[in-house]
């Protein structure tokens, strides 16, 4: 009997980050198995991953040798296949390789109908369960674990959307700039009322202060008081000075 591959702790997963087209509707990415192989994998060894429906990874059984690779065109009845087949030296720690894997990125494969294994685009949702499988000249000699279900975005057909929001879109539109209309005018109503105003009030001020200005003011005229006439008799000195009352006569 055959010696069964070694399982690794290792469970394949889809990126975290934010990644453009990270999930599509034939398509999905999964973050590169780095320095899981090392110290199970030789010069010549190479590494799949296989693909299957999330129900139907248990019956998932793996190849004796390459040519026993279930391939892509036989996923609707086997309900699985392997693709992505890569020298195993691509995923040791020393090798620079970009950090995501896109499963389902060859069109080429529908199109043409190859009978090799290819990674063609996947032909529903799913959901799908994915592993990677280390094989050798006498087979596996080591596996992950597999994924959690990785489920798709399903297409949306051309004869579903409903033109209805785009046409209230439209509307809203419109009623919108009406509003920004009366709005422009009204503002322009109030600014030239308030305008009028000040400068009306400007105006009067202008004229009250020249009326002020030409008015003219008559007093009433107090003539200056005369000199009280001297008493007669009263005589004054020394000159200048007037007796309050007259000096009797002085006998002869």
């Amino acid at each position: 009997l055959p010696t069964p591959p070694a399982r690794l702790p290792y469970v394949p997963r889809v990126p975290p980050m934010a990644l453009l087209g990270k999930v599509t509707a034939t398509t999905f990415a999964l973050e590169r198995p780095c320095c899981v192989f090392d110290g199970h994998a030789d010069a010549s060894d190479a590494v799949w991953l296989a693909v299957a429906f999330a129900n139907a990874s248990a019956a998932f059984r793996n190849p004796r040798s390459r040519a026993d690779v279930p391939p892509y065109k036989q996923l609707p009845t086997a309900r699985s296949y392997m693709t992505l087949e890569t020298a195993a030296a691509a995923y040791s720690c020393s090798a620079r390789s970009p950090p995501v894997l896109r499963v389902g990125d060859d069109t080429a494969c529908r199109d043409q109908g190859r009978q090799d294994p290819c990674n063609g685009p996947l032909p529903s949702p799913g959901p799908y369960r994915v592993k990677f499988l280390l094989m050798g000249c006498r087979g596996p000699k080591a596996e992950t674990l597999w994924s959690e279900p990785i489920l798709l975005r399903r297409a949306v057909s051309p004869g579903t959307i409903d033109p209805v929001p785009t046409r209230r879109g439209s509307d809203v539109v419109v009623i919108a700039s009406i509003l920004a209309s009366l709005g422009a005018v009204l503002a322009a109503t109030v600014l030239g009322a308030l305008g009028a105003k000040v400068w009306g009030s400007l105006c009067h001020q202008d004229l009250g202060t020249d009326a002020f200005a030409r008015r003219s003011y008559r007093t009433h005229h107090i003539p200056p008081a005369l000199p009280r006439p001297v008493p007669p008799g009263c005589r004054c000195s020394p000159p200048g000075l007037c007796c309050s009352a007259p000096r009797p006569p002085s006998p002869c």
